[in-house]
């Protein structure tokens, strides 16, 4: 039972990984676009970096824990899915609204007090992003508890797609036009050399996207439950605290950066660099993304089955064994992944001046990043306890308490050693509500997670690190080919330790006996 279950999550974790790594890669297409004709020197994509950090931040306001509420809620026998699916929308809808129309009342103040006095249409832009994504969320969030993994996927891509042929339209086909046109290059030139297009570019296409919701937007006239509804924020504000502190790991350092150093021009320019080259990193974020979509509805779905602490541990060591190899691949082929942030030349008035600042610098933090990323799947992966025992409080606090770790070795540390304090403050975070949610986790409700087996797969990737770390100096091509075997290695011992070849579906019947 447990392993049809297990094959169940597989492949719906599989379709919606399609659309995060689709989807992902061709966002992945933006970075060296983007680091190609927005010089580092600028601050041009510092400026991206830090609003978009606002934008998720704005995000889990502005849903407030009602995603996993509205599985948690929808999952109960006694209550009515159809109602607890039209009260989660009328409330996140109900909120975005509230949220926009206050916001623009105060735009020109906000605007100021965020260091964009001269642009409030780019806070105007993502006020709308927020409170259009936040509406969205439970949108999704409906496709993904009637398992319609399809619609979910082709909806993300109905977004993604125009969002990169617009975006490669205004920085790589708009120029060329310039001559023909000269109130493109006026426009491009007021809006930050094309920096602040991206953020029309992509008001426009989340627009779009929510014409295709056209048939699951009707079931907001299935009604609002004032009962239901307490009950349900009442589940939700501790995930909303959850949320927040969560996101605050994620986002405060790119928030706060260039508040902390002293030279903003500088602080621009270098979290433009850390942004860049976290999007390499986040490459493991596809995975995380990916498991939890489908996991998610899978764990509260069957939450009454006998067998769903086994499910909880397996589910737990297949992450951590795929969310390593992850980690070993991007190191691995960083050779070429480092290819995706592009070196452009320095425009020659920023040479005269002494300030040169490259993008592949900040390439040392990808492996901190992700091993950041790789704990922060972890302790999704270890949430379930609390959440299943309706003991969401116990996430607001551990991840309080990672988000202090975090917050103030940033405070500390960044006027000092820049962004490199912002990727460690990351990991000691994550690394912190890791450790807590597992051994609160097992004292309120145990589950007996295969610690030893995950333990070999940690070892065996430590010594194919350290191996790698010794051939770096090498000839990258020379390097990449060692570095391939070593990844053969790792999956040789999956392939015979935990994934029998004869398993896999399609494939798998070659290998059959």
């Amino acid at each position: 039972m447990a392993g049809s279950k297990m094959a169940t999550l597989a492949k719906d974790t599989a379709i919606y990984g399609i659309s995060s790594i689709v989807g992902r890669f061709l966002n992945y297409l933006l970075v060296p676009l983007h680091t190609n004709y927005i010089l580092p020197e600028s601050g041009g994509y510092g400026i991206v970096t830090e609003m978009y950090a606002w934008a998720a931040l704005l995000f889990v306001l502005l849903t407030f824990g009602m995603e996993t509420t509205f599985f948690r809620f929808a999952s109960k026998q006694e209550e009515n899915e159809q109602m607890v699916y039209s009260t989660a929308l009328r409330l996140v809808g109900g909120v975005s609204l509230l949220f926009m129309v206050l916001a623009f009342c105060f735009i020109t103040s906000i605007s100021a007090k965020l260091g964009y006095a001269e642009h409030p249409e780019y806070v105007g832009c993502f006020i709308i992003i927020a409170g259009l994504d936040a509406f969205q969320a439970i949108l999704f969030s409906r496709l993904r508890q009637q398992h319609r993994p399809i619609k979910f996927m082709t909806l993300k891509m109905a977004f993604i797609i125009p969002n990169v042929l617009l975006n490669v339209f205004v920085f790589w086909l708009m120029p060329k036009m310039f001559g023909m046109f000269p109130a493109l290059e006026t426009l491009y030139i007021k809006y930050n050399y094309g920096v602040g297009l991206i953020f029309f570019v992509n008001l426009l296409c989340t627009f779009c996207v929510t014409f295709g919701f056209i048939k699951e937007i009707k079931g907001i006239t299935y009604g609002f439950d004032k009962q239901l509804a307490r009950r349900m924020l009442a589940y939700a504000w501790p995930i909303l605290l959850l949320g927040l502190v969560g996101i605050l790991n994620q986002v405060f350092d790119k928030i706060a950066f260039t508040h902390i150093v002293t030279d903003k021009l500088w602080g621009k320019a270098q979290l433009g660099v850390y942004g860049a080259c976290c999007k390499i990193a986040m490459l493991l974020a596809l995975l995380t993304q990916a498991f939890r979509y489908a996991y998610e509805p899978f764990v509260f779905g069957n939450s009454k089955d006998k067998n769903s602490s086994e499910t909880l541990a397996q589910g737990m060591k297949y992450f951590i064994i795929f969310g390593i190899l992850a980690f070993l691949a991007v190191m691995f082929y960083m050779p070429i992944l480092q290819h995706l942030v592009s070196e452009p030349e320095p425009n020659p008035e920023f040479v005269k001046a002494g300030i040169i600042v490259h993008y592949r610098d900040g390439l040392k933090v990808v492996p901190i990043v992700m091993l950041a990323e790789l704990f922060m799947g972890i302790y999704f992966n270890l949430s379930f306890w609390y959440k299943l025992i309706d003991k969401t409080w116990w996430g607001a606090v551990m991840s309080g308490i990672g988000a202090a770790v975090m917050i103030t070795i940033n405070i500390v540390f960044v006027p000092k050693y820049g962004y490199m304090a912002c990727a460690w403050g990351g990991f000691a975070g994550y690394g912190t509500c890791m450790l807590l949610s597992y051994f609160i986790g097992q004292k309120k409700s145990p589950i007996n997670y295969p610690l030893m087996d995950i333990f070999k797969y940690v070892l065996l990737a430590a010594v194919l690190y350290v191996i790698y770390l010794g051939c770096k100096q090498l000839n990258d091509w020379l390097s990449m080919g060692i570095n391939t075997v070593l990844i053969c290695i790792y999956l040789a011992y999956l392939f015979k330790k935990d994934l029998p070849l004869g398993s896999l579906p399609v494939i798998g019947k070659y290998f059959r006996k």
